[in-house]
């Protein structure tokens, strides 16, 4: 039995047809189960026959992933441990920015690329998680978050949880147009982000997927340290990386978010901020400086305020538009880089 929560509008729509219904009704139907509204199909509805709700209640699976635990930062962060059909458990996070929440969702069980400044790589990868799990996840938060913080909008999505998502490409993809086209979501692409740390067969797909953002997570500009840092660099360098994005068409609005995970006396001097700033600056970019979020036992430090702000400066002094990304959650283990399973 098929999710639910992986059937198109279209593909809803000749389901709806096939039970010799006519079009209108199946709109709102769809819309209210996926939002919540509607916990479960109804035994009664004046649009819809009986026959035709019996059998919408005995052809679809309904089922979420099983919110397992919840913990919620003074900050407002939720972090939310799931656990699956066959026992994996996987992790979501609810970010506030004012007044509005981006979901972080996970696209794998684990994670394979072994970053060494992330506590998921430390779990090796599991599995890849099925498109209406990726969906689920989703719909799960947001349901939560209308009953906890009455947060009806629907929340935007940043791919940055457990996993690499251009590893888990296609159902990545079919999960992206279910959450852009489906009634009751239609989320717009520019609030979807994926974040990648270059993985080169996904990201050569790039165009296959709707406009949405790109953020690519090079934490170095020098190859050698990058590779240290993320191993799949020795097999997908910068170089390669650089050059598959240059063959995409970025539009005036476009921009590539190029993520820079600064570690305390690692990569934090000026020399960094210069070829940093050569690599990218033929983009249309923006650098989001992320200074570390420690997990137990991590082999790196937070690098100090100060050093974060001069880093940004010199990102400035190079014509480089840079940011500073406000940690969140991070003492609930809810921040970039900490999500492994683990409450605290």
């Amino acid at each position: 039995m098929s999710s639910f929560y992986t059937v198109t509008r279209d593909d809803f729509e000749s389901w709806w047809l096939g039970q010799g219904m006519a079009l209108g009704a199946q709109k709102r139907i769809q819309s209210a189960l996926v939002t919540g509204t509607l916990r479960e199909v109804p035994t009664f509805h004046p649009e819809v026959s009986k026959i035709a709700l019996n059998n919408l209640k005995n052809s679809f699976d309904f089922t979420l992933p099983k919110i397992f635990e919840k913990r919620v930062a003074e900050d407002g962060t939720i972090k939310y441990l799931f656990e699956l059909t066959d026992g994996l458990k996987i992790e979501s996070v609810a970010i506030s920015f004012h007044k509005k929440y981006t979901i972080c969702l996970s696209t794998q069980a684990g994670c394979g690329m072994a970053c060494t400044f992330c506590f998921t790589g430390t779990q090796g990868l599991k599995r890849n998680l099925e498109p209406h799990e990726i969906i689920g996840q989703y719909i799960a938060v947001w349901r939560d978050l209308k009953v906890m913080k009455n947060h009806k909008v629907t929340p935007n999505i940043v791919f940055m949880g457990q996993g690499e998502p251009l590893h888990n490409f296609d159902h990545l993809k079919t999960a992206i147009e279910y959450l852009c086209s489906t009634p009751g979501i239609s989320l717009g692409p520019r609030q979807i982000t994926i974040s990648t740390v270059g993985y080169l067969p996904g990201l050569m797909r790039w165009e296959e997927l709707p406009p949405v953002n790109l953020a690519v997570s090079l934490h170095s500009p020098f190859e050698i340290e990058r590779s240290r840092l993320i191993p799949m660099n020795k097999a997908y360098s910068i170089e390669k990386i650089l050059e598959v994005l240059s063959g995409f068409s970025w539009g005036r609005r476009k921009v590539i978010n190029f993520e820079y995970l600064l570690l305390g006396d690692l990569n934090d001097s000026r020399e960094h901020a210069k070829e940093l700033s050569k690599l990218i600056n033929p983009f249309p970019s923006l650098v989001n400086i992320i200074p570390f979020n420690p997990y137990p036992g991590s082999p790196f430090k937070r690098p100090s305020t100060a050093v974060v702000e001069q880093f940004k400066a010199w990102l400035v002094e190079e014509k480089v538009r840079a940011m500073v990304r406000v940690t969140k959650g991070d003492e609930i283990l809810a921040a970039c880089g900490q999500l492994a399973n683990q409450f605290k």
